[in-house]
């Protein structure tokens, strides 16, 4: 609750800026307390914000503001957004630069596994060859590796549902232990596959 009251906060600071670039900096700012890719967070798997697709952006934000997707920290701060404020965010949501591919070594073994899994499900279809995702897909290209991993198992066991039944028919084809695997390759892609 904390977490909700200082971004409540944050928000109302910011709403009353001088200048609009530095008002939206601002008002992005305690989001990428958990959200940026170098911050650390009480969750190792929060998603990464940067390099996300805008249209993606304001309808997770949306569901999160109605309830429809499960977040208690997620669900309190974008109770009280307006339509205005989902706007904003995810216009500046889908203006910050992708992520970079992490600095540790892949297992070269899970990357080929990964990468073969990704190849016969066709991931690439939906979020692109360069899994930079577009329109209301996530981009997936050096996502945060543990948050990869859970998603992946959500969507598999139906608890987190997609626009379409895409994702859980794709990813039921794909043993449960192979998805971290997926996970894996996904957040340290090769700039080959980018």
């Amino acid at each position: 609750m904390r977490a909700a009251a200082f971004v409540a906060a944050s928000l109302l600071v910011c709403q009353h800026g001088v200048q609009a670039a530095t008002a939206a900096q601002g008002r992005l700012a305690p989001c990428m307390v958990c959200h940026a890719e170098n911050a650390s967070s009480a969750e190792p798997d929060t998603p990464l914000l940067a390099g996300q697709p805008s249209f993606y952006a304001i309808t997770q934000l949306f569901l999160f503001r109605e309830g429809r997707r499960g977040s208690a920290v997620m669900n309190a701060i974008a109770k009280g957004l307006t339509d205005d404020d989902l706007r904003n965010f995810s216009d500046l949501i889908g203006k910050l630069p992708p992520p970079s591919r992490p600095a540790r070594p892949a297992d070269a073994s899970r990357m080929a596994t990964g990468a073969a899994l990704a190849q016969k499900h066709r991931c690439a279809s939906c979020h692109g060859a360069d899994y930079a995702g577009g329109k209301q897909v996530a981009r997936l290209a050096h996502q945060r590796e543990g948050y990869l991993s859970r998603v992946l198992v959500e969507f598999r066991s139906g608890k987190r549902l997609g626009y379409t039944s895409a994702m859980s028919e794709a990813l039921s084809g794909i043993p449960p232990e192979a998805l971290a695997d997926l996970a894996h390759y996904l957040a340290n892609l090769p700039a080959t596959a980018r």
